[in-house]
């Protein structure tokens, strides 16, 4: 178990600073929340309540950036509360630092959360969440009936009619990834819709769910000039893996939309194979920033990992 790491104040003083809205968070507060004793999370639920709702949202904010950049830091006490929160910033907060989490018991509260949470963009945010979840059981990593409660509540957000539309849309990029077989119907219905953002989302399943019936769909995407069903095509070709999807992907590199740049970049690394490779290797010779030279890099080493003599059907897989 990772170690407390107390400094300056104690638990108590930690909290009443909590609880004034003029005291700065000084990272050592901050860090006095880490790796919570049972007790310790229970005098904070108690306290929770009467902190301002800045302040809430302040603190939640602040321990999901430290917990992205330190892993000696746990706050999952801090957010267990925090999801239960009044407010739903917080609670939308919270879901993002409990992204370690892989409990049954966490994955109960997301199926709560997708299915009565009074703010459409905390369930959505539950519903994007559950895709781990989903991936994971048909991974066998993760209990496969407790993922198959998880893949039954996003099939009922998706039958709902009157459910909101950036719900159903975030249920179906979650579900894509496993075999349900409501899940193609799903996508074309989606892909029907007039909506940008519901045809994107529609792209984005296509590719989760590793089935070469999209491929005419996706190629023919490659060629679209609303850049979110674009960048969407893009990643699905790289999902799976078209080779004959290259020479619009390299059309992407050349693209003055650093998004689509870098998402062709990654496609391209994903597909593999001689074309690719050269495109990622001519686009390294005129990269203009040390980030893109190591995202094409990533690519590269992802393409040598398939090469055509050591390539596996990851749709069989």
């Amino acid at each position: 178990m990772k170690q407390k790491n107390r400094q300056d104040e104690n638990f108590t003083q930690t909290l009443e600073r909590l609880r004034d809205p003029g005291a700065s968070l000084t990272a050592a507060a901050i860090r006095n929340l880490s790796n919570l004793s049972a007790a310790e999370i229970e005098q904070l639920a108690v306290a929770w309540p009467d902190y301002a709702v800045a302040r809430r949202r302040q603190l939640a904010r602040q321990l999901v950036d430290l917990s992205e950049a330190d892993f000696n830091v746990n706050f999952e006490g801090v957010f267990a509360i925090a999801l239960e929160d009044t407010d739903e910033e917080v609670r939308i907060t919270a879901i993002e630092g409990m992204w370690e989490n892989q409990s049954v018991a966490y994955m109960d509260h997301l199926l709560h959360m997708v299915n009565g949470d009074p703010a459409a963009e905390a369930r959505a945010a539950a519903a994007i969440d559950l895709g781990r979840f989903i991936l994971m059981g048909e991974l066998e990593q993760f209990p496969l009936e407790a993922a198959k409660r998880a893949q039954a509540a996003l099939a009922g957000t998706l039958e709902r009619a009157d459910e909101h539309r950036d719900v159903r849309r975030r249920a179906l990029e979650a579900i894509a990834n496993c075999g349900h077989p409501g899940v193609p119907g799903w996508i074309e219905e989606a892909y029907a819709d007039p909506v940008v953002e519901v045809r994107a989302s529609a792209l984005f399943a296509m590719g989760r769910s590793y089935d070469l019936r999209w491929r005419p769909i996706v190629l023919d995407e490659l060629e679209s000039d609303e850049p979110p069903i674009l960048y969407e095509a893009a990643r699905a070709a790289g999902e799976l893996e078209l080779q004959d999807a290259v020479s619009a992907l390299g059309d992407l590199l050349l693209s003055d939309d650093r998004e689509l740049q870098e998402v062709a970049v990654w496609a391209l690394g994903q597909i593999g194979g001689p074309e690719a490779t050269d495109l990622l290797e001519a686009a390294l010779e005129t990269a203009p920033d040390d980030d893109f030279i190591e995202s094409i890099e990533d690519a590269l080493n992802e393409a040598s990992l398939f090469s055509e003599d050591l390539r596996f059907d990851r749709l069989d897989f």
